[in-house]
């Protein structure tokens, strides 16, 4: 079926006519109603399922009982509905994106954020410190976590959410502040935030003399396996999606105890910036703010990959505040990361402190310089986006202060043939249920044998390539 549309898909041939925005319509509808009525478990998501609905699976595999936050999971989904509705103005849209913000309201802790799963059973809820549910902290899991976008992809969602609906949604409206409150009291006093977050006790560390990135004297070669949650973290990009969270909160709401925090945390990263002969930045840092161990494969090193996000949040920073502060790391760490490129082209996920030897780990976790015998769950090298942050630099660089940034709205988007192939393609993918089915395994479930999934990141591409394709055919005046 799209391989008959292929002769009508050349540049200025008008392909978009083929299809209809009645057919998309039609379509995005059907995926909606099964994605959120037979995938989705009290409105939450995980990262896919099996074909017959029987496997589930997140970071781990889960019940049918259970949704998962990190994205593609339950806040991505919503964010996909909302910006959907946005597009297309369909109601349907809405409402589904109300049922994944309810389901996130159940999941929130007393902390204020969203620890990594949401448990819908009433017994399985007992260990947890759930909001609503007005247990008693003590005994009760009552972790906010700021790993993998986490709490804060739930909270960029919820405040979106809340401006559509202009925070007539009392509960809503009052759960998203409860949850920035958190966010700015999981803060540390040098602008820091650690990986999970309990309480207000947790940031009750010494004061320090000295707040500037140092390296320590000598580190051990073997995982001392301490407690790393509470460091000063950047790992996964912890910080700097924090950092864009609140950004997106001060446009929501115009408070600007957003913006300090943001910019405490930018100030944070100007003094997490390492010295000579290393201007870059660590994953994470101990309360002497030096270079620390985390997990047993991330040693303390100069990060390749983490470091790239800082740069660019830096960027984003001065954009934002137009202090040329936020400036002079990037101006000094640009060179340094160019000038360790590995010869692929790549950087490497971590270089030894002072040395600037990459550092791998074999499958045993022994720390080695060769890449022979890597794990192969986690990645060990990042692709370089430093041509990018050069260009974003110079571009910044050159613009008047009162240019910096614009709040406009963006512009409907514009239809184009490769939108249409995509649309035409997402719609002949959908099966009888209104399902997207793909071949794939399910990693946590090695002994189900499943061959074929349905996946939250390709239920997010194909709802968006949709919407977008239905405002462009409303732009264009086509029925």
């Amino acid at each position: 079926m799209v391989a008959s549309l292929l002769p009508m898909l050349l540049p200025g041939r008008f392909c978009w006519a083929q299809v209809s925005p009645t057919e998309a319509k039609s379509a995005m509808r059907r995926a909606v109603h099964f994605f959120s009525t037979q995938v989705a478990t009290s409105g939450g998501y995980v990262f896919q399922c099996s074909d017959d609905l029987a496997f589930r699976e997140g970071e781990s595999a889960v019940g049918p009982t259970t949704a998962w936050i990190e994205p593609p999971a339950t806040p991505a989904v919503g964010a996909a509905y909302l910006d959907a509705y946005l597009l297309t103005g369909e109601r349907d849209l809405l409402s589904a994106a109300e049922r994944t913000a309810e389901a996130l309201l159940q999941g929130q802790m007393i902390s204020g954020g969203w620890f990594e799963q949401i448990e819908f059973a009433p017994k399985d809820r007992e260990k947890y410190a759930y909001r609503v549910d007005k247990y008693a902290v003590a005994g009760r899991r009552n972790i906010t976590t700021f790993d993998d976008d986490k709490s804060q992809s739930v909270i960029r969602f919820l405040v979106k959410l809340d401006e559509a609906l202009q925070q007539r949604d009392g509960r809503l409206h009052e759960a998203t502040l409860y949850a920035l409150d958190a966010v700015l009291a999981a803060q540390y006093p040098n602008g820091a935030w650690p990986q999970k977050y309990e309480g207000p006790g947790q940031l009750d560390v010494p004061v320090r003399e000295k707040r500037q990135a140092s390296y320590p004297s000598e580190w051990s070669r073997v995982f001392p396996d301490v407690k790393y949650t509470n460091y000063y973290t950047l790992n996964d990009s912890t910080l700097v999606d924090l950092i864009e969270t609140l950004f997106v909160a001060w446009d929501a709401y115009g408070d600007d105890r957003y913006l300090a925090s943001a910019k405490r945390g930018g100030d944070f990263l100007i003094s997490a910036q390492m010295p000579a002969p290393q201007p870059g930045w660590a994953q994470q840092y101990n309360h002497e703010m030096q270079p620390a161990w985390a997990r047993k494969f991330e040693p303390p090193a100069i990060s390749g990959n983490e470091s790239q996000g800082v740069m660019r949040t830096l960027l984003l920073l001065y954009r934002r505040t137009a202090d040329e502060r936020y400036l002079t790391p990037v101006r000094t760490a640009l060179p340094y990361y160019r000038a360790s490129l590995l010869d692929n082209g790549m950087l490497a996920r971590f270089y030894e402190l002072q040395t600037n030897r990459p550092l791998y780990f074999t499958k045993n976790y022994e720390l080695t310089y060769s890449d022979a015998d890597l794990p192969t769950h986690y990645s060990f090298s990042s692709t370089s986006g430093l041509d990018r942050i050069a260009r974003e630099l110079k571009d910044v660089e050159s613009l008047p202060k009162d240019k910096l940034w614009s709040s406009k709205q963006s512009r409907p988007p514009k239809m184009t043939d490769e939108l249409a192939l995509d649309a035409r393609r997402a719609i002949a993918a959908l099966d009888e249920r209104g399902a997207w089915v793909e071949r794939g395994s399910m990693k946590k479930y090695p002994d189900a044998k499943v061959t074929s999934v349905i996946s939250s990141s390709t239920f997010i591409r194909n709802l968006s390539t949709l919407a977008k394709y239905i405002a462009a055919s409303q732009s264009t005046g086509q029925r």
